[in-house]
């Protein structure tokens, strides 16, 4: 066995990222950027931000529900997700609200965050009466949830062993398709660590996808001031090695076993949203000048990582031709 990972000093300022991203996302979808009726059982912060921050957030949520649609559209539902360091995501409910179901959805983070993500969605109904249906029953404690088809879980993700628990009480298929998910979550874990986990993952899928946004080109001066932002906040970004280019962040997977990868930068992601879309919310806001904007993009990026061929032909750039 595995001996059980220390609590890091900087995990409380990594935990915390999920309180400004979740501020981040109400604020944004407040100003009716997208649709999300589920956000503000989570947060109830009314702050303004900046609207490259709000058109930033738009671009990374719609970025990766793109990734999710396509992936469901090939697997029909016959499939399990696997929110990683989940934060206060609110993609479950969302989905259950489409005509898109899954077999299983997995949503893993420290037991900090799941406890109270457990605790918001026991006393609001709205959010409860998604996990269970007539037939199922929900099994609470105080980080973890178990629905019929909805597991939440606290988990040190740099420990396999728990993982591993965790993922069977959550009656895991491990050759069913499987999407994993991560918004700005690898780039936290130490390189080993975040090693350790993708291989793991790919011995142990027979057929996956991971989705993973992230900082990209954090090797020049702008990627210098986000990297001088976040430590003085007391954050670290431990694998911030792999986040150089578009090429490091490709060969973290395939380093790691994975059939094949490829990535964007959001400049790329963003161009490629239907363009209706794209004009309609450049109109909720404007900018004073669009050079912030083009930065924070070229230093975020979409990553597509697959095991087995189903995800191979991914392709993003193309989705609104």
């Amino acid at each position: 066995m595995e001996p059980p990972c220390s609590f890091h000093p900087c995990d409380e300022a990594v935990i915390a990222t999920n309180d400004d991203a979740t501020d981040c996302k109400r604020c944004a979808v407040r100003l009716g950027y997208w649709k999300d009726e589920y956000i503000g059982y989570f947060v109830r912060n009314q702050d303004r931000k900046a609207p490259e921050i709000n058109r930033g957030y738009f671009a990374r949520v719609k970025g990766v529900e793109m990734c999710v649609e396509k992936f469901l559209k090939k697997t029909n539902g016959d499939c399990q997700i696997i929110n990683l360091g989940c934060g206060f995501d609110t993609l479950y409910f969302r989905l259950r609200d489409t005509s898109h179901q899954v077999k299983n959805f997995i949503e893993l983070d420290f037991p900090t965050v799941t406890a109270r993500k457990c605790y918001t969605i026991k006393r609001n109904k709205a959010l409860l009466a998604k996990i269970h249906d007539e037939d199922g029953e929900v099994r609470l404690s105080p980080t973890d949830m178990h629905g019929p088809s909805y597991h939440l879980m606290g988990v040190d993700l740099r420990n396999l062993d728990e993982l591993d628990n965790k993922l069977q009480q959550a009656e895991v298929n491990y050759s069913l398709p499987t999407i994993f998910l991560a918004e700005c979550v690898l780039v936290y874990i130490e390189m080993q660590n975040c090693k350790n986990l993708l291989k793991w993952i790919s011995n142990k899928f027979t057929n996956a996808v991971f989705v993973n946004y992230e900082q990209v080109n954090m090797n020049d001066r702008f990627g210098e001031v986000m990297l001088n932002n976040l430590r003085s906040r007391g954050c670290s970004l431990a694998s911030v090695e792999a986040c150089v280019s578009l090429d490091t962040q490709v060969n973290r997977f395939l380093e790691c076993g994975w059939t094949g990868s490829r990535a964007w930068d959001m400049v790329q992601v963003y161009q490629s949203l239907p363009e209706a879309e794209r004009q309609r919310i450049e109109r909720i806001e404007m900018l004073d000048e669009g050079e912030l904007l083009l930065q924070l993009f070229q230093h975020y990026c979409l990553v597509v990582a697959w095991i087995g061929e189903l995800f191979q032909d991914i392709e993003i750039t193309c989705v609104n031709v």
